[in-house]
């Protein structure tokens, strides 16, 4: 069985300078994959060349092929049919990811109508609504009546998270990539958040490509991994085998420091 998502040598470079490294790595239907790494490793460019939104600026050399289409030097009106429909994009802070000037029902509303056109369902605005209601029902929203007519400022960080993951599904994608998305939540929201994505990938069956560079983040949601430095996946495997006996140095690195964080904070609370 093909693979959803297989990523195969990907490079990436921008005036000369390797920023990704013939890196290779595959998710198949339902598998929720880990890319892990340090700020600058390369993981949320590869994200970018996966949904084919890099800037103009960056050359991808390699393949990325998504649901059995290329995506690297595919056209973007290709890219757009394929954008939603087999992936979807959760981001790390969705205050810049939602538009300030509409209110989030009609934000919603746009991928719904998409995804409603494509499947000949009615597009009427009481089915609209009833769908972006849903949607809001969904991802945990209390009062999903005032949800639909605020702006995103009128709504707490972890509010907007949920909004922004509504918006992921509002296509039914089949590849959900959730970039950093508990990074700028406070510990208690993060771990709600982390549940709700457990929840809805099962749900809708999906395939989660999960970016992070914290360990135990990664290790609550995923069932494999890869860790990435400098451009390189370095290590790949399972959760257990990666974090349970890591090979790469670097990934040492990474463990030894989440136990001590852990330590630190279980005898300060001790």
């Amino acid at each position: 069985m093909k693979p959803l998502l297989d990523v195969s040598r990907l490079s990436l470079s921008a005036e000369g300078r390797v920023l990704v490294s013939e890196i290779s790595f595959s998710i198949a239907q339902g598998q929720r994959f880990g890319l892990i790494g340090e700020s600058g490793s390369g993981k949320s460019l590869t994200a970018m060349a996966v949904t084919g939104l890099l800037p103009k600026s960056i050359d991808a050399h390699g393949s990325v092929r998504l649901n059995g289409q290329e995506v690297v030097g595919t056209s973007e009106r290709v890219l757009n049919t394929m954008r939603g429909r087999d992936v979807a994009v959760v981001f790390q802070e969705p205050l810049t990811a939602l538009d300030p000037l509409m209110r989030l029902g009609q934000q919603i509303a746009i991928p719904l109508k998409r995804r409603l056109t494509r499947e000949g369902e009615d597009t009427g605005s009481a089915a609209l609504r009833r769908g972006v209601l849903e949607l809001l029902e969904h991802v945990s929203l209390p009062q999903p009546d005032r949800i639909l007519r605020a702006f995103p400022h009128e709504i707490s960080g972890g509010q907007r998270q949920r909004v922004a993951i509504a918006l992921a599904l509002a296509c039914r994608p089949r590849l959900l990539i959730a970039d950093e998305p508990t990074t700028a939540l406070d510990v208690t929201t993060q771990a709600e958040i982390l549940k709700l994505l457990d929840r809805l990938v099962g749900e809708f069956d999906m395939s989660l490509l999960f970016i992070s560079h914290d360990l135990p983040v990664v290790a609550s949601v995923v069932s494999d991994v890869a860790v990435m430095q400098h451009g390189q996946l370095v290590e790949e495997g399972t959760i257990g085998d990666v974090f349970g006996a890591p090979s790469h140095p670097y990934t040492r690195s990474l463990v030894k420091a989440a136990h001590a964080f852990d330590s630190y904070f279980g005898e300060a609370s001790s």
